[in-house]
């Protein structure tokens, strides 16, 4: 069939669905992958971590900006990303896809050759899912994920005299963002890390398994999940623009050709998907320390002052 000329609508769901999952290989983890009415996975820990997130066109991603491949990676790298900030590893993902009818058919298919790239590259797989008509894109992902014996490293653990560490890029997606915004086709780097982010997939595990206290990933922002630390702790945090220097330089081309304060960036971007943790000591190779937890209030403060600028994103503005 020529997936290359029809819409979903002329192939059909279940035609579309055949054609999504022929030929991918499921990890160990899958005892029964898609074909039934639900999936069967194996949970060799006796717990399974579970965390759901969803892309809207137009608000979350751009299809003149990303193509459907990249949208693909980026619903799976974000919902990763959660897995891993609380110290496991991602096993398997169920996806749900909402589109017009006369979507092109192989749009979903690069699609989901996006999210497959992404689950591999992690040792996971996707088991299943459903396929609807929408007015826009909308793409649901809920990510499972195993803990291999560990406890979850949760928020609430930070404590006065840890190092704060992070793991990933920082500022990057918001930098692409603006690039895009302003239609600069230079520093393709960072645009590429606007419309498929990059988290530091295993370091969940490495900060858990080297005694993390408190981790999450940085989504809306790096004030406002340190924020969430902060508060579930009940200590206050304080970042050192020393230790974050070589990042700013990173960005420092790109503010300059759009007119940005790149630490608004950094501070204040999110989608990067780094993770940040509090450790008790030197945090593991891979991390960078960043600050340090104090004693309250409850708030995050840069070079010891409250930050001016944006804190992070909000779902609701």
């Amino acid at each position: 069939m020529a997936y290359d000329a029809e819409t979903l609508a002329q192939v059909g769901e279940f035609a579309v669905i055949r054609r999504l999952v022929a030929g991918r290989r499921q990890p160990d983890a899958v005892a029964l992958g898609p074909g039934d009415d639900a999936a069967v996975l194996f949970a060799p820990d006796g717990k399974t971590v579970v965390s759901t997130d969803m892309l809207v066109a137009e608000r979350h991603f751009r299809l003149d900006w990303s193509t459907p491949h990249d949208v693909g990676r980026k619903a799976i790298a974000q919902n990763a990303a959660d897995i891993e900030a609380m110290g496991a590893r991602a096993t398997a993902f169920v996806v749900a896809f909402g589109a017009p009818s006369d979507t092109p058919a192989a749009q979903a298919l690069q699609l989901a050759d996006g999210m497959w790239r992404e689950a591999e590259s992690m040792g996971a797989g996707i088991v299943g899912g459903d396929l609807v008509s929408a007015p826009r894109w909308v793409i649901s992902v809920t990510a499972l994920g195993d803990l291999d014996g560990r406890e979850p490293v949760r928020r609430g653990g930070a404590r006065p005299g840890d190092v704060v560490a992070i793991a990933g890029d920082i500022g990057c997606s918001a930098a692409g963002f603006e690039l895009w915004r302003n239609d600069i086709r230079r520093f393709d780097e960072l645009r590429s890390c606007h419309v498929a982010p990059r988290p530091p997939y295993g370091q969940g595990r490495i900060a858990a398994e080297n005694g993390a206290t408190a981790m999450t990933d940085v989504s809306d922002g790096l004030l406002a999940d340190l924020g969430h630390i902060a508060e579930a702790s009940g200590v206050g945090i304080d970042l050192s623009t020393a230790a974050l220097t070589a990042d700013r330089d990173v960005l420092a081309g790109a503010a300059e050709a759009v007119g940005a304060d790149a630490w608004a960036w950094i501070l204040g971007g999110g989608e990067d998907h780094a993770l940040v943790a509090t450790f008790p000591g030197a945090p593991p190779s891979g991390w960078r320390e960043i600050g340090c937890v104090q004693e309250g209030p409850e708030r995050v403060s840069v070079d010891g002052a409250a930050w001016q600028g944006n804190a992070g994103w909000q779902s609701f503005d």
